[in-house]
């Protein structure tokens, strides 16, 4: 259930089928759309993939041997194009980042900003977060976890496929360590709204703001985020902690 990336945190319109799911198909919060491919991101593909785009396993990562050091690991769920990672993969080189990515456009594009940035210190994986998280991340084992503009999916009918649920998560706090965080930020008033009750809800987690947290300095703004601040758009962060 990963979510429909909207580039660094543009609003994707393209809508979801309305087809009922099939019963034995577990609800998933992103729909695969056709994206255009540059020839530069086909071509980071074929060369940098190999190098940077960690395979789906059914078994634990070992992040010090993925990145050949031992250093907080932070994992971002849904990235878009990549370029508010890579900025913070680059501000704070003394941690590293996993990056997941259901959309290949998206990959792309960042692996493009890795070897332009001669980033060392971020891996991606494109595949169903979902997953990744049950299988590939062992329960206490990161710094941080990223959520930056999930798709809100602004039908009422559609909300059941919000990436931000109580049973998600849950997840996504047992694999936190004592004293890492969980970062979301929202574009869309009503899943913040959402987002502040699960998260308040979740006993594993503390708010560490009174609400909504200001924004840290560490999540660079992005060219769609100053548009929407400039048209009176608003934008909330939320901030939590692991217990």
């Amino acid at each position: 259930m990963t979510p429909d990336s909207r580039p660094d945190g543009a609003d994707d319109s393209a809508p979801a089928s309305d087809t009922p799911e099939h019963p034995r198909r577990s609800i998933r919060s992103f729909v695969l759309r056709a994206g255009r491919m540059g020839s530069g991101q086909v071509k980071a593909l074929e060369t940098l993939g190999p190098l940077y785009v960690l395979p789906y396993q059914p078994g634990p990562l070992d992040f010090d041997r993925v990145f050949g050091r031992h250093a907080p690991t932070i994992l971002e769920i849904g990235f878009g194009m990549g370029d508010a990672t890579a900025q913070i993969a680059a501000a704070r080189p003394q941690d590293d980042f996993i990056g997941i990515e259901v959309h290949t456009p998206g990959v792309g594009a960042l692996l493009q900003r890795i070897q332009e940035r001669g980033l060392t210190n971020l891996r991606l994986l494109q595949h169903d977060a979902v997953e990744v998280l049950r299988d590939m991340i062992s329960p206490g084992s990161l710094a941080g976890i990223h959520v930056y503009f999930p798709d809100p999916w602004h039908k009422k009918k559609h909300n059941k496929r919000r990436l931000i649920q109580a049973p998600f998560v849950r997840e996504l706090g047992s694999r936190l360590a004592p004293g890492g965080y969980l970062h979301c930020a929202t574009d869309w008033q009503p899943y913040a709204e959402q987002m502040l009750e699960v998260l308040g809800a979740e006993p594993t987690l503390a708010n560490t703001a009174a609400g909504y947290a200001p924004r840290p300095d560490w999540r660079p703004l992005t060219k769609f985020e100053n548009r929407g601040i400039k048209l009176g758009h608003g934008v909330w962060d939320l901030l939590f902690a692991k217990k």
